[in-house]
């Protein structure tokens, strides 16, 4: 908490300011999300010597796995904000600090690139795509993976409507585009790429234990906010956190839109 911040009780326990650190979410996001990015990309037969660049690294682990499959190649870790990544993991890593909506990469120098969970917070998503179609060699893949929010109103519990809700509005005012993944497939072929492959990853409570860790901690961090704003209660906030890991509470809230597609070959 910042020097001067009023202090704030809550009753429900649900709603511990600091405990949590954003990479504690970042890590929980990418146990959940990992096994299907790595999958993706191992279905596109990377090779040894490929040049990679991950777009909005975040903590690292995909930076870092993918370092492993190219022991002769490359890759290129990218954040705005690069403290949590570490270049020493691997010899052929390098970490970068830009912002990618101002940044050009090498035409036609990489044969991958990642941006997972980046592109629909930025204004114009499509631009980047456009651009980042461009930095793929020859045969390179472009993997792009975000998140379609489902309708708030259909979800499964009364509480679940007032969070999501809240929640999405929340995203919406901080300048987050919810249902750009929704045309990713399309974009990525008006990019002028092919062979666009398509697989979904629903989120949402009750769906793994990684989702309901993740949705609890990131609850813990940011729900004072929606009980502060008005949003929902704290009972409210407390009886959707009390649904977690019940059969009871189950739901989709998002879709992971996961789409590659490649530049041809020339």
């Amino acid at each position: 908490m910042a020097d001067g911040a009023p202090e704030h009780s809550y009753s429900t326990g649900s709603l511990t300011r600091g405990t949590f650190s954003q990479l504690d979410q970042l890590r929980l996001f990418e146990s959940k999300y990992d096994p299907v990015t790595r999958a993706v990309i191992e279905s596109l037969d990377v090779r040894p010597t490929w040049r990679c660049l991950e777009l909005g690294a975040g903590a690292g682990s995909m930076s870092y796995w993918l370092a492993g499959q190219v022991p002769e190649g490359g890759v290129l870790a990218v954040d705005i904000d690069d403290s949590r990544l570490d270049a020493d993991q691997a010899p052929q890593l390098t970490v970068r600090q830009a912002d990618i909506t101002a940044t050009e990469f090498e035409e036609g120098g990489y044969d991958l690139v990642l941006a997972r969970a980046v592109l629909e917070h930025l204004k114009d998503p499509d631009e980047l795509l456009t651009r980042a179609a461009r930095w793929l060699a020859p045969g390179g893949w472009l993997v792009v993976e975000d998140f379609y929010y489902l309708p708030a109103e259909h979800a499964a519990t009364a509480v679940g409507r007032t969070l999501v809700a809240g929640y999405v509005r929340r995203m919406r005012e901080q300048g987050a585009d919810l249902g750009w993944a929704r045309h990713l497939p399309a974009s990525l072929a008006r990019a002028g790429l092919e062979s666009v492959g398509l697989r979904l990853t629903p989120a949402g409570p009750g769906q793994t234990p990684a989702d309901d860790e993740l949705i609890g901690l990131r609850l813990r961090q940011e729900g004072h906010a929606l009980v502060d704003a008005g949003v929902v209660t704290e009972d409210e906030l407390a009886e959707f956190m009390g649904l977690l890991g019940r059969p009871e509470g189950r739901d989709m809230t998002t879709l992971m839109v996961s789409a590659w597609a490649r530049r041809p070959a020339e």
